[in-house]
């Protein structure tokens, strides 16, 4: 019997044999269908419900003359003031009470020039030359540096790539200054804003903070008012970029028709303005979450001396990748209600309900973001970060790109890295007029923060200046699982 099923089964022709191992792929595009459809009816369900409704009063009121209808209105002239009245109450209250609406002009991201290029090879030899590694260590930063998804075009400063390193005060401000001034200069020349006309300024740099700080230091060079409210943020992390943002969002609440300058920078600078009439985007959420009550996630991420060489470095968890999953997750659970149509949180919703009250073995049901968002820019920390995110969310390769090239291309340019990633989907043409995009910022501390915004406009790449232009054709490329090293 055996012999006869073996026999039946090797007759079957090679084709039908894989067929049977294949999923079924038109089973599937019916429930992508099925899951389309009842978003659109449950988005639309409040239309789909009134107009049957007011077909019914406007059938009704058809049945009436002219004359008849403002005999019944004059006999209740007290109840029509008192409607009118409260209506006009309530929608002044409603339009006096929201809040101001913050818009982005424009932003500019840094690009050094060819000298500043470092390989990974050069990054090897540099570390070996140093002479302060031992073997073990290097080979761990080979390790690390094989995995890391970064290209062979990424910068440095000119401090770091002297042998021995260039750590001194005086290079640190050069850096600093040569990557703020080269950006902002080119986001004043795009805009036409004049420095004198900026109201709020906002700079965040984790790890280089001086005295006179950054901010001091433009207001300085560029000579702006004297009543400036000026803020300088450190020792946040990478996602300090967005926290700028949301302080500048608040400081333009209350201080209205005002020009707000956040630059962000650690290696990498980026910057922007706020104002409706040229502006690109409009912001619409922004959602910040901080776990640093836990000391576990308080010290994922620690700026301190090491023990054997007394060198200051920042030291990573193991748990660094359990710790910012359960950040991100308690910020998608503010952010998802705010953004997410109603189907989907319906769905969440019932799933929730039958895990917890009913006690089903079931999967509890991920949002579908796709459905909130155009376009995705992850903070490019690490290949690790991505790749979970990638598959917690369910995002697609096209959905990726944005933060994968910005990583092979430019590396981890902390806080500043949300705004590469913006500046390669408008080099793409990606960009249309209402286009939502959703920018995720992790940080020590340990935070997440993330940023909505939308598209007032489609951007034009012909029109656009950013570091990507003269080299977008040649990506996106591929980046392998590991990329050998010799150095």
């Amino acid at each position: 019997m055996a012999d006869e099923k073996n026999k039946s089964l090797l007759s079957q022709p090679l084709l039908e044999r894989e067929k049977s191992n294949l999923p079924n792929t038109f089973l599937y595009v019916k429930l992508k269908y099925v899951k389309l459809g009842y978003h659109y009816l449950v988005s639309n369900a409040m239309y789909l419900t009134l107009m049957p409704v007011l077909c019914m009063i406007f059938a009704h009121l058809s049945t009436f003359t002219v004359d008849e209808l403002w005999n019944r209105l004059k006999f209740n002239l007290v109840t029509v003031l008192l409607s009118s009245t409260s209506i006009v109450f309530t929608a002044t209250l409603y339009f006096m009470s929201r809040p101001r609406k913050v818009y982005l002009v424009d932003f500019s991201c840094y690009k050094p020039g060819p000298s500043h290029i470092i390989s990974r090879e050069l990054v090897m030899q540099l570390s070996a030359a140093s002479a302060v590694f031992t073997e073990q260590s290097l080979a761990f930063q080979k390790k690390i540096l094989e995995k890391s998804g970064f290209g062979e075009m990424t910068y440095a400063p000119k401090g770091a790539m002297q042998v021995p390193p260039d750590q001194s005060m005086a290079e640190s401000w050069r850096e600093s200054e040569m990557v703020m001034f080269g950006a902002i200069d080119d986001l004043l020349a795009k805009t036409g804003v004049k420095p004198r006309d900026i109201g709020i300024l906002v700079v965040n740099s984790s790890l280089f903070n001086p005295t006179p700080s950054l901010s001091a230091r433009i207001v300085n060079h560029y000579k702006l008012r004297g009543n400036i409210l000026s803020y300088n943020l450190g020792g946040m992390g990478c996602s300090a970029g967005l926290i700028s943002v949301d302080l500048a969002k608040d400081l333009l609440q209350v201080h209205p028709n005002s020009y707000a300058l956040v630059v962000s920078t650690e290696n990498i600078t980026r910057n922007w303005i706020f104002d409706r009439r040229r502006s690109k985007y409009q912001l619409m959420r922004t959602v910040r979450t901080h776990k640093g009550a836990d000391d576990k996630s308080f010290n994922c991420v620690l700026q301190r001396e090491d023990p054997d060489t007394q060198r200051v470095g920042v030291s990573l968890s193991k748990d660094l990748m359990v710790i910012a999953g359960e950040a991100l997750k308690t910020n998608i659970t503010t952010l998802g209600p705010l953004v997410l149509p109603v189907s989907e949180q319906l769905l969440f919703f019932v799933t929730l309900v039958a895990k917890k009250v009913f006690k089903m073995k079931i999967k509890p049901y991920i949002p579908d973001f796709k459905l909130a968002f155009e376009h995705f820019c992850i903070h490019a920390g690490g290949r690790g970060v991505l790749d979970e995110l990638e598959k917690n969310l369910e995002l697609t390769e096209w959905h990726m790109e944005p933060s994968r090239m910005t990583l092979y291309r430019f590396g981890n340019t902390s806080s500043s890295s949300l705004w590469y990633e913006l500046a390669y989907s408008e080099a793409k043409g990606r960009i249309k007029k209402g286009d939502r995009i959703w920018q995720i910022g992790f940080g020590s501390g340990f935070k997440c923060n993330s940023a909505v915004w939308r598209a007032m406009r489609a951007i034009d790449p012909a029109k656009e200046k950013n570091p990507w232009m003269d080299e977008i054709d040649e990506f996106p490329v591929r980046v392998p699982k590991v990329a050998p090293l010799v150095y």
